[in-house]
């Protein structure tokens, strides 16, 4: 059994252009098309990666039979098995993240999935705050900050995809003077559909990055 080499990002871009195919296949019967369409398909996904060895390119160039839902689907659950799982957490853990807040609402360990997502948020809807764990660096650290649902749809910061989106303000410490500044982002009400609309870690990277200053 080869170790995971996928990250969930590039799972949710992988998984996007099985449906790229599948929408080819029911409007095109056109076979040049359609071969076109399948090479496309394959060079973008080998492309996610910088190094594959033959085995890991040989299960990702599987891509190229798929024709409708049910071979996506079986397609995709095979790649799930060599997808790297976020590191696990406990209440302790998430914990020391956040060693200035009391009162810690921690998510429902039993409904992480650590194959489905990128980084890890959740929301404590009584304080108002959205609370986000990402690794930085090499390292896992948490990001906390106020968060207040809009009634409009728009683009999210960290998955660039339309849906539901609250206003997340975020503190940091800008001088050695102690003086804070704030930094508002829209980005997704539901953290879990962020993760599994994000098709590019950078844009999450960005995101971190900018919070963090």
């Amino acid at each position: 059994m080869m170790e995971p080499f996928i990250r969930n990002d590039q799972y949710n871009f992988i998984t996007y252009q099985t449906q790229v195919l599948i929408n080819g296949y029911r409007a095109v019967n056109d076979l040049g098309v359609l071969q076109a369409l399948k090479g496309l398909a394959k060079d973008k996904v080998l492309n996610l990666f910088g190094e594959l060895s033959p085995s890991q390119q040989r299960v990702l160039e599987h891509i190229i039979e798929i024709r409708d839902q049910d071979q996506a689907e079986d397609y995709l659950m095979g790649l799930k098995a060599y997808v790297i799982p976020f590191q696990t957490l406990s209440d302790a853990s998430v914990k020391k993240l956040f060693p200035k807040v009391k009162k810690l609402k921690t998510p429902d360990w039993n409904q992480v999935d650590v194959k489905s997502v990128s980084y890890l948020g959740w929301n404590d809807h009584g304080q108002e705050r959205k609370y986000i764990v990402a690794e930085r660096n090499g390292k896992l650290k948490g990001f906390k900050g106020t968060f207040k649902n809009s009634s409009k749809k728009g683009i999210c910061t960290i998955c660039h995809s339309f849906g539901s989106i609250g206003f997340y303000m975020s503190e940091s410490k800008k001088s050695a003077h102690g003086t804070y500044v704030k930094k508002g982002n829209y980005i997704c009400q539901d953290s879990d559909k962020c993760n599994e609309k994000l098709k590019d870690k950078e844009k999450l990277e960005d995101f971190i990055e900018r919070i963090n200053l």
